[in-house]
Parts: structure tokens; C-alpha cells; sequence
């Protein structure tokens, strides 16, 4: 095979310089572009320290597109200069002031080593290394690329110091394609044959960030005089910048490659069968409340079958620390960050048999099952619609009586004004709220006057400890004021959480 610079004959014939001898097309396309430009600004680009890929990008009129990834930038530059007998040997090793090695392919790693791809397919391959080390499973992905506000600047000035001596030109008044959007296009075909996945708007994404090297070893930097000057340059419309506003040592950027998984997500119903346990974490001054909490001992679980980075925990309403969820149980969902893998149906199954047959039997989980994001609809819906039901020992200052019991049991869709508890008035706006006693039913409690058993179905987000014995008058009527005495609450659980149809 004759080497890429140096033709043979065949489709290759009649063009002066660079194409491999079986007349490759895309390197043939790139090869007539490069013949295209206007030699005097390639010239001048190319004295100042500018890449050959970003010389298409400010020079050329046609779009910028992938096949420039394929080509090597030695090259690149070689057919840019048309065969001029010149040592370009340190023009090639340099960094570019413009994008400062992003469309080289040279960066460092985090270790501040110098790494350097030839092409876009060996920059893909060290791109899939490191997306590899994170262990995502995934068969589709997005590309996200970040890079110094540094590079845009630094392309002002040269655009403006080219104006000073082209602004004639055509090419000139074309839109230049972002350093940014430019690697996308070097490294989008590359990355999706190695990585063996499409390319979508994906719910995993990988992104490429580019930072500075340090500002005193950054030549990208300039001294606040250098600043001043350009700026008023550009205020007064001014294109006369020198070739020597550029002559600084530039460094290459500091390349870091971060994945991110959209979040999945997780629901089922829990039980919490302890006193003792909040419904999330609760730390006060470094000091926990409660034996546990009903979002740790479930996400706890769940995480480390996602391998993801962490997670959040949602339900529909709360109970206090001291109130049973029994019943049917309480929805909620489990949202994971960052996950590497989906746990299947089978592995979500023995996660809820663990946790039920846990020893302290502190929580419970049933229908526990992965969900798309239409559980955030479902759990709306449910927070406007869900009624609840529950089942309270009251005490009452007084016998119960059989016309109590009777009292109680006729009421049908009870209105109720509750204002904000004074036990939730410092974390709650002070509000007044109405709300609805479905329905309540009273069971004697044997060997006990002053004590029964309440059932009621009341609608969502009502204060039942309050209903109960009042909050100081904060609640109208309560139990208290239907039965003319004294109510307190001695426990409280939860037996139903109807969402929507359920």
C-alpha cells in the first residue's frame, strides 16, 4: 500500500498530493477540501499556532463533518501546505491556541498525563475504555461535551485578526461550527462502533468535560492589559490585531469523562409494624430518631442491586415515627441515580423477601416491581384522589355510652376545618384546611368505660391526632367537641391507602 501521503496511480491520478493509492473517498473528499482554502488564510492559521482541524472550521465553506476524524492531523497539515518544504515538526507537536487540543485528540488525564490519539477512532477507543471502567449497561447513548469558556475567546480573536486581512471574503461570513459541536461530529460515528450501541437522546449519557490547565501555565490566559486592548478593539469595530497577540505557550486541557444514567425507578406498597421507626431518615443534632427508618431499610436494599450512586425515597403521605402502616400498605417509589444495571423481576423478588423476613420485622414491602416514568403521574393522581383509613384507641374523660357510639357511627362525610397543628408550625405554612370524615365506626373496648376502638375513612392529608382531641380548638369540630368532653389519642395505625381505583 503507498503511504498516505504519497499517491500511486488509479482514482488517485491527476491530484498533486495525500490519497492512499486505492483512492479512498472520504480521504479524497478531505483531501480536495483542504485544496479549496484560501491558501493565504491557511497559511496565516497555520503560522499561528492554529490546528488543521480548526482551520477547516474557520476557513472552509462547506460543512464541517466526520470525515475529518479518519484523516491524521500530520496529514491534514500536510495538504494544508501544499507540500512546502518546511520542518513542521513542532507545529504538529504544539497545541492549538484556538481549541487548545480538543480537536487534536491530545489532552491529560487526570494523572496530568499527555495522551495523544492520532485519529478519531483511536480517541474513541481511550473515550470507551474509560466509559467501560463505570460498568453501565446500556445498548444506546448521548453525547455531552464541555469545554472552557477560554476556547471561545481565544476563536474571537482569531476571527478578528482575521478580518483585518480577509474580511472580503466569503468564507469569512460563513457560521463557524462550535469547538464543541465540532468534536461531536469527529467522535460520534467512532464512538458508536466502538462502543457498539446507537446514538439517541438517551437516558444514558456520557459526557466529555475539558477544563483548563492551570491559569499560570495556561498561555490561554491573558494579562489584563492584553484584555482591556482586545476588548476595546472589538467595541471600536477594530480588526488590526497582530500576529504576536498569540505568540504565548498554550497547554492542552484536562480531559474527564463522566456517565450518567437517567434515573429508574421502583415501586410496591410498605408496612411498618414498628413504633419506632420514621418513614425517612431523621437525624437531629447528629443524633438519630428512631430505631431505623422505612427509606434506608428498603433503599438500602435496592441500591446495591443497581450498583447505582444513591437514591431517593417517595411515597404517598406520611405517618408519624409512632403510627403503624398496616393494611394494604403504602405506596411509594424508589428512585435510583446513576444505576449500571436494572435488577430483573427475580432478583426484585428475593430483595422483598429479604426484607420481610428481616429478624426485627421493623418494615415490610409486597408488589415491589421496576416502573417507567409514568409513576409520577400515577402517584399525583393518587395524592388528589387517595382516601385513608385507620384505627385509633381513644380515650374520653367520660363513660362511653351506647349513644355515643350511636352519634359517631351516623356521621356520613363529616366537614371538618383543621388549622395547621401546633405540633408541624415550625417546618408548616399556618394555614386552614378542609377536610372530609368519610365515615367512622366505634367498637367497645371489653373491661374498658372510658376507652374504644375508632375506624375512619377520612380524606387525604387529614390530621387525625388532632381530630381526635382538638389542637386547642385548631380543628372543628373533633371528636372532643361531638362528644362534649375530654378526647385524647393513645395510638394510632394506618389500615388503608386507596389510590385512585385501588
Amino acid at each position: 500500500m503507498a503511504d498516505e501521503t504519497n499517491p500511486a496511480s488509479g482514482d488517485s491520478a491527476g491530484l498533486s498530493n495525500g490519497l492512499v493509492s486505492h483512492g479512498d473517498h472520504k480521504s479524497r473528499r478531505v483531501y480536495q477540501a483542504a485544496r479549496s482554502l484560501h491558501s493565504g488564510a491557511v497559511k496565516d492559521l497555520l503560522s499561528l499556532g492554529v490546528c488543521e482541524r480548526c482551520v477547516f472550521r474557520l476557513v472552509s465553506v462547506e460543512a464541517f463533518d466526520s470525515d475529518l476524524s479518519s484523516v491524521s492531523a500530520s496529514t491534514l497539515r500536510s495538504w494544508l501546505e501544499s507540500g512546502d518544504e518546511k520542518d513542521a515538526s513542532s507545529e504538529e507537536s504544539s497545541c492549538c491556541i484556538v481549541c487548545l487540543g480538543v480537536l487534536q485528540f491530545v489532552f491529560s488525564d487526570a494523572k496530568q498525563t499527555l495522551l495523544r490519539s492520532e485519529c478519531g477512532s483511536d480517541y474513541a477507543a481511550r473515550v470507551t475504555d474509560l466509559v467501560k471502567e463505570e460498568g453501565h449497561e446500556f445498548d444506546s447513548f448521548g453525547l455531552e461535551v464541555s469545554v472552557p469558556a477560554t476556547i471561545a475567546e481565544n476563536e474571537r480573536a482569531v476571527l478578528l485578526y482575521l478580518k483585518g486581512k480577509y474580511n472580503s471574503e466569503s468564507w469569512l461570513q460563513s457560521e463557524k461550527i462550535s469547538v464543541k459541536d465540532a468534536l461531536k461530529v469527529l467522535v460520534l460515528d467512532p464512538l458508536k462502533v466502538s462502543l457498539g450501541a446507537k446514538s439517541d437522546s438517551s437516558s444514558f449519557q456520557i459526557r466529555l468535560t475539558y477544563s483548563k490547565a492551570s491559569d499560570e501555565a495556561q498561555g490561554a490566559s491573558e494579562t489584563t492589559r492584553e484584555r482591556k486592548k482586545r476588548k476595546t478593539d472589538e467595541e471600536n469595530g477594530s480588526t488590526s490585531m497582530s500576529e504576536n497577540s498569540f505568540e504565548k505557550v498554550y497547554e492542552p486541557c484536562i480531559l474527564s469523562v463522566h456517565c450518567n444514567k437517567m434515573p429508574i425507578f421502583f415501586s410496591g406498597r410498605y408496612f411498618k409494624y414498628s413504633r419506632n421507626v420514621s418513614q425517612t431518615r431523621w437525624i437531629i443534632d447528629d443524633e438519630r430518631m428512631g430505631e431505623a427508618s422505612v427509606e434506608e431499610l428498603i433503599g438500602g436494599n435496592i441500591l446495591p442491586a443497581c450498583l447505582g450512586d444513591s437514591y431517593k425515597f417517595h411515597a404517598a403521605g406520611r405517618e408519624d415515627i409512632d403510627v403503624r402502616m398496616l393494611g394494604s400498605g403504602r405506596p411509594f417509589l424508589i428512585e435510583v441515580q446513576n444505576s449500571r444495571k436494572c435488577p430483573s423481576q427475580q432478583s426484585l423478588t428475593e430483595i422483598g423477601e429479604k426484607i420481610n423476613k428481616s429478624e426485627k420485622k421493623l418494615v415490610g414491602v409486597k408488589d415491589l416491581k421496576f416502573i417507567g416514568s409514568q409513576c409520577w403521574a400515577m402517584m399525583r393522581e393518587g395524592e388528589a384522589e387517595k382516601q385513608k383509613q385507620y384505627a385509633a384507641i381513644v380515650w374520653i374523660a367520660r363513660p362511653v355510652e351506647e349513644k355515643d357510639i350511636d352519634s359517631i357511627s351516623s356521621l356520613k362525610e363529616l366537614k371538618i376545618l383543621q388549622k395547621t397543628p401546633v405540633r408541624v408550625l415550625h417546618r408548616r405554612s399556618p394555614l386552614e384546611r378542609e377536610r372530609t370524615i368519610h365515615w367512622m365506626k366505634v367498637e367497645k373496648i371489653k373491661g374498658s368505660s372510658h376507652y374504644f376502638l375508632l375506624h375512619l375513612c377520612t380524606q387525604a392529608g387529614t390530621y387525625i391526632k388532632e381530630f381526635v382531641h382538638g389542637d386547642l380548638g385548631r380543628t372543628t369540630p373533633s371528636m372532643g367537641s361531638i362528644l362534649g368532653c375530654r378526647a385524647e389519642i393513645i395510638q394510632l395505625d394506618v389500615t388503608d391507602v386507596k389510590m385512585g381505583d385501588s
